[in-house]
């Protein structure tokens, strides 16, 4: 007889925001653990097409301030509310993973099929998160799409940020928010005539 038990994690997912994020997080085995179940990802061809880099501890900070002063960079007419939101952008969450998409040019598996893997792993690890008893959030903005930032962390040639995964310890309860209804989205697809 099926398990509802894993419909039932699904159903019961949902994002904490990362400020209300604390300590403690992960330790390093847990967070292992929370990797395992990521990576159990639909892989086309078994291309690993992601890689993770882990922010944690005054990393988070030194982050922040590159984040603030490139922000500077991109916009200087900004106000410094901006400026010192982008500071601290990684500071709530006691850990960051960034969920780095390596796509790799293949004939057989496309890219966009690729990066949706990458997208799966963000998931999969909010998922994973959540199951150990941490929030997250799963967050982009415009760092993920910079090219300075991805420099700045060492991205190669073709990659690109899929998320950055902030976990930590919820601070608050979050209240469920309204969700799509899946009947209203379905629909019977006819052949044409």
């Amino acid at each position: 007889m099926p398990d509802p038990a894993a419909l039932l994690a699904l159903d019961a997912r949902r994002s904490v925001p990362s400020r209300q994020l604390g300590e403690p997080g992960p330790d390093p085995a847990t967070l292992q653990r929370m990797l395992t179940s990521a990576v159990r990802v639909p892989d086309h061809g078994k291309r690993v097409p992601f890689r993770f880099l882990k922010i944690a501890g005054d990393a988070r900070h030194t982050l922040g301030d590159f984040l603030a002063a490139r922000s500077r960079e991109r916009d200087p007419h900004a106000g410094d509310a901006v400026f010192e939101k982008d500071r601290q952008r990684f500071s709530h969450a006691p850990l960051v993973i960034v969920v780095v998409a390596s796509p790799r040019p293949d004939p057989k598996v496309p890219a966009q099929e690729q990066l949706m893997t990458a997208g799966c792993v963000c998931f999969a690890l909010l998922q994973a998160a959540q199951a150990l008893g941490f929030g997250a959030q799963w967050l982009t903005a415009w760092m993920a799409f910079d090219p300075a930032v991805h420099a700045h962390l060492g991205l190669a040639e073709g990659e690109g940020i899929a998320g950055f995964i902030h976990i930590g310890t919820p601070k608050a309860e979050v209240p469920e928010r309204e969700r799509p209804d899946p009947a209203a989205l379905l629909r019977d697809w006819t052949p044409p005539a």
